[in-house]
This record gives structure tokens, C-alpha cells and sequence, in this order.
């Protein structure tokens, strides 16, 4: 047995992930050999299926619990607990948004680590479908040859030459020539079965594999949408965006976890594979390919020996003799009858390019162009596949554990949302800082101009031209009090009988004004003398 090659380690993420315990569904140990068609090694990756879902129901409990927690465990905090609530809510979303954008960027990265590696997998296999429908192609060419138009051109030859006894043996050592090419090529593998699966395979990986991508990346897509709604509605104090930030958070969470179920299964097979790939190969092929050939494609060692070559050899031998029994008769024989020239050349002609589908034969079956696709397969496979599922499977658990924590938050903002409302609700509605009061004004139509007395106070613009009507002031309250509401525009909700009554000046007045007010003031002094 030749010893294994040096061109393809085992990286070190694969001989973890098979270390990984192989469990049924009944926790008895199963083999890790990788062997995809035996029902308990499928309930072993199923069962790490399963402890994915496991993981899923833990985190729906856990939500679960804390929301009604934070349901049941109501109480009336103060400003500044409100305050550090409100900001310990926000830190939070953010934190867990920047968790989410990190998850979405390893997700990209391992999305199109895996991506490259299967579709290196189907180029190798394309490469190894070419090289085994060439090596058909060529010995179904090179037998129909001899076996159809060979033997068309010997026969018209053997009329020909049927007086001549020693260009008839001639031409019976070129037919037993001839039927040694076709029973060594008969000795080759036929590799037409062998090519069908591969295309199959190669045809449903690639099937899989876009929607695999595909699919990946619509859920990144969702992942930063949710993200962006989350932030807006926060930024916003949206209810609304909220609500909708947190029914799909909770489908995201469903949907990290299903991935992460079935990238841990993926990997660990595809480790269990990678492991030892030629022992799977062999038992595979056996029965359908001969072992010898198997290993010689595998291992590809200079100690191994071609199983082709004697093949080859007797190929070229055996053409080698036809070629220069076929030039014997094209010097000696024309000239004797000059009617077998057209058909000597015919077969020089067809025993040159036998030659050239030799020598493109003996490359196809050379061991080295086949594998050196079987060490870029698994190169795919193992190195980069593997390497994107585990990052898919790192993105799967930051994404759950960004989602956990946005569905904890949510209800907290949703709950500091309502005590703003209720605490705008306790302002009065004419309070202009209350947001609400500006948020109906806005909607609110203006009303017609309401002269007080500050539009009276300013000497500026076209107010300078407007002067309080000339009033005739009396001693009794009343009196004042319709003066001074005649003072204001008319309009008694905007006179300030109490800022007259106690001697207390506006802020800003016109000259006209002042002296008004200081005569209504010695006025009130006289009647009320302290």
C-alpha cells in the first residue's frame, strides 16, 4: 500500500468539528465515519440539529420569562431613573445594533467563503467529466476506426492483392494488429457511468448551492432592515416601527437558529468527510471501478505503477507494426497495382491519427491532471466550505444573541414611550412647551390676529404707527377694569387688571403706554391711600 501524500493536510478545524460527539436520537454513540446512506449516522446529524432547536426553545424561555418580569414588576420610578432607564434603553439598542451589523458582515464573509469553495468543488468535478468523456471519446473513436474503416479498407486490399500471397499475409498480420488495439482498448474502464453521477452531482450541488447563497442572503438583507426599523423607531418614538421591529425580530431569531442547526450539521458530515476522504472514495467506488485504478488516481505516488501500461504498450507496438507493414505495401505494392494506392494511403492516414489519439490517451490516463482536480475538490470542500460554514455558524449565533437583546429592549422603550405620552397628557394643552400642544398647533389652522399689549410695546415696523385709543378714565373698578380691556384691543382675556392693581410695571411698553399706566397708578394711590 503506498503511503498517503503530502499535498493534502487535514486543516485543523476539520479534525475538531470531528471530534464533535455522534449521538442518535436514542444518545447511543454512533460511528463517525462518514457515511451518509446509514440511518443512525443521519439520526447523529440530526441530533446536532437538534440541539440547535434546544438552544432555540432555551432563548423563547428566556424572553418569555423577562417579559413577563418586566410586565408584572411595574412601579413608579423617578425623573432621574427615568432618565438613566431611558438611557441605559438606548446604549443597549445600540450595542445590539452594532452586534447585528458585525454578525451581517461575518455572514457576508462565510457566505462567500462557502460559495467559492463549492463552486471550486463543481469546477473540479467539470475538469474530471471532461478528462473521463475524452478518454471515452477517444477509445469508441479509435476502435471504430479499426474496427469499421480498417477493415473496409483490408478487404477491397485482400481482392486486390488476392494474387499475391505474401501481400495477403501482410494484410491478415495488419488485421491481427488491429484486433490487438481493440482488445486492449476494450480492457479500459468505460467511464460513462462514472461521468453521469458526476454531472449529476455536479448539477444538484450547484442547484442547492444558489439557493443556499441565495437564501443567506436575503436573511442578511432582513437582519440590517430590522436593524435600520429598530433605530428609526427609537429615533422616532414610533409605536408602530416598534411593533414591527419586534414581530420580525422574532422571526429573524426563529430563522438565526434554524441556520445554525443546519450549518452545524453541514459542517461536522462535511468534516467527517474530509477526515478521510480516499477510505470513503474506495468504498464507494467499489465493484464499480477496479481498486487498483481507484488508488492510482488517489495517491498518484511514483512508488504506484500505471494500471494502463500495458495498455499503452501493446497500443503503440501494435500500431508501430501496422504502420510499417502499411509502408512496405505503398513502396512495393503500387507499382505492381497502382488501384491499392487509394487505399493504402486511406490507411496511412487512419494509423497517423491512431497515433495522435494515442499519445492524447496516455496524457488523459496519466494519473497526475485527475488528481490534481480530486486535491482541488477537497480543497473547496474542506478548506473553504468548512471555513464559511463556521462563520455562517458564528453570524447565526451573534444574530440570535442581537435579536435577544432588541426583543428585551423593545418592550422597555415601548414602556418609556407611553410614560412620556402620559406625563405630555397631565401639561395643560395652552402650555407652548408642551410637545403635544406644538404638535396640534402645527396640524392646527392659525387664528385671525390677537392685538395684547405687547403689540403695543414695540416700536418697530409697522406697529410704531399704531397707538392705543385715547380713554377716559374713572375712579371706579369697574371702569378701570373696561379701560383697560379697551387698553388691549378690546379683548378682556389679554388685559393684566392685577399687574395695574398692584403697581406693578409690563416688562416693555411705548412711551404712550407709560404714561398712561403712571397716571392710573397716582389714580389708585389717591383713592387708596396706604
Amino acid at each position: 500500500m503506498p503511503a498517503a501524500r503530502v499535498e493534502y493536510i487535514v486543516p485543523w478545524w476539520v479534525v475538531w468539528l470531528h471530534s464533535v460527539p455522534h449521538l442518535g436520537l436514542r444518545l447511543q454513540p454512533v460511528n463517525s465515519t462518514f457515511n451518509p446512506r446509514d440511518e443512525s449516522y443521519q439520526e447523529s446529524l440530526l441530533f446536532l440539529g437538534l440541539v440547535a432547536a434546544v438552544g432555540l426553545a432555551l432563548n423563547l424561555i428566556f424572553l418569555a420569562v423577562y417579559l413577563v418580569c418586566l410586565c408584572c414588576c411595574r412601579r413608579d420610578d423617578g425623573v432621574q431613573t427615568k432618565q438613566r432607564n431611558s438611557c441605559c434603553v438606548t446604549w443597549t439598542a445600540m450595542l445590539a445594533g452594532l452586534v447585528c451589523c458585525a454578525a451581517v458582515g461575518v455572514g457576508f464573509y462565510g457566505n462567500s467563503e462557502t460559495n467559492d469553495g463549492v463552486y471550486q468543488l463543481i469546477y473540479s468535478l467539470d475538469n474530471a467529466n471532461h478528462t473521463f468523456s475524452g478518454i471515452d471519446s477517444l477509445v469508441s473513436g479509435t476502435t471504430q476506426k479499426m474496427q469499421l474503416d480498417l477493415e473496409q479498407h483490408l478487404a477491397r486490399l485482400s481482392e486486390i492483392f488476392a494474387a499475391r500471397g505474401d501481400y495477403i499475409q501482410t494484410l491478415k498480420l495488419m488485421q491481427q494488429m488491429a484486433g490487438n488495439i481493440m482488445g486492449q482498448l476494450s480492457g479500459l474502464p468505460a467511464w460513462r457511468d462514472v461521468t453521469a453521477e458526476l454531472t449529476k452531482v455536479a448539477d444538484q450541488t450547484g442547484y442547492v448551492e444558489y439557493y443556499r447563497w441565495l437564501s443567506y442572503l436575503l436573511l442578511f438583507v432582513l437582519d440590517v432592515v430590522i436593524c435600520l426599523t429598530a433605530c428609526l423607531g427609537l429615533a422616532k418614538h414610533s409605536k408602530c416601527l416598534l411593533a414591527s421591529m419586534l414581530c420580525c425580530g422574532v422571526l429573524t431569531l426563529l430563522l438565526s437558529w434554524a441556520s445554525l442547526a443546519v450549518d452545524t450539521a453541514a459542517a461536522v458530515g462535511t468534516s467527517d468527510f474530509c477526515v478521510a476522504p480516499d477510505a470513503f472514495i474506495l468504498n464507494v467506488t467499489q465493484g464499480r471501478i477496479s481498486t487498483e485504478v481507484t488508488r492510482y488516481y488517489l495517491y498518484c505516488s511514483q512508488s504506484v505503477s500505471s494500471p494502463f501500461q500495458q495498455v499503452l504498450t501493446v497500443f503503440q507496438r501494435s500500431l508501430t507494426t501496422m504502420q510499417i507493414q502499411a509502408a512496405g505495401l505503398l513502396q512495393f505494392a503500387v507499382p505492381l497495382f497502382p488501384t491499392a494506392e487509394k487505399d493504402l494511403l486511406g490507411i496511412q492516414l487512419l494509423l497517423n491519427s491512431s497515433e495522435a489519439s494515442l499519445h492524447q490517451l496516455t496524457a488523459l490516463l496519466d494519473c497526475r491532471g485527475l488528481h490534481k482536480d480530486y486535491l482541488d475538490a477537497l480543497t473547496g470542500v474542506c478548506y473553504d466550505g468548512i471555513e464559511g460554514l463556521l462563520y455562517l455558524g458564528l453570524f447565526s449565533l451573534l444574530a440570535a444573541l442581537a435579536f435577544s437583546t432588541m426583543i428585551c429592549v423593545g418592550p422597555r422603550a415601548w414602556k418609556h414611550f407611553a410614560t412620556r405620552d402620559r406625563d405630555y397628557d397631565d401639561i395643560d394643552d395652552d402650555d407652548p412647551f408642551n410637545p403635544q400642544a406644538r404638535r396640534i398647533a402645527a396640524h392646527n389652522p392659525p387664528r385671525g390676529p390677537l392685538h395684547s399689549f405687547c403689540s403695543y410695546s414695540s416700536g418697530l415696523g409697522s406697529q410704531t404707527s399704531l397707538q392705543p385709543p385715547a380713554q377716559t378714565i374713572s375712579n371706579a373698578p369697574v371702569s378701570e377694569y373696561m379701560n383697560q380691556a379697551a387698553l388691549f384691543g378690546g379683548n378682556p382675556r389679554y388685559e393684566n387688571v392685577p399687574l395695574i392693581g398692584r403697581g406693578s410695571p409690563p416688562p416693555t411698553y411705548s412711551p404712550s403706554m407709560r404714561a398712561t399706566y403712571l397716571s392710573m397708578a397716582d389714580e389708585n394711590l389717591r383713592h387708596y391711600p396706604a
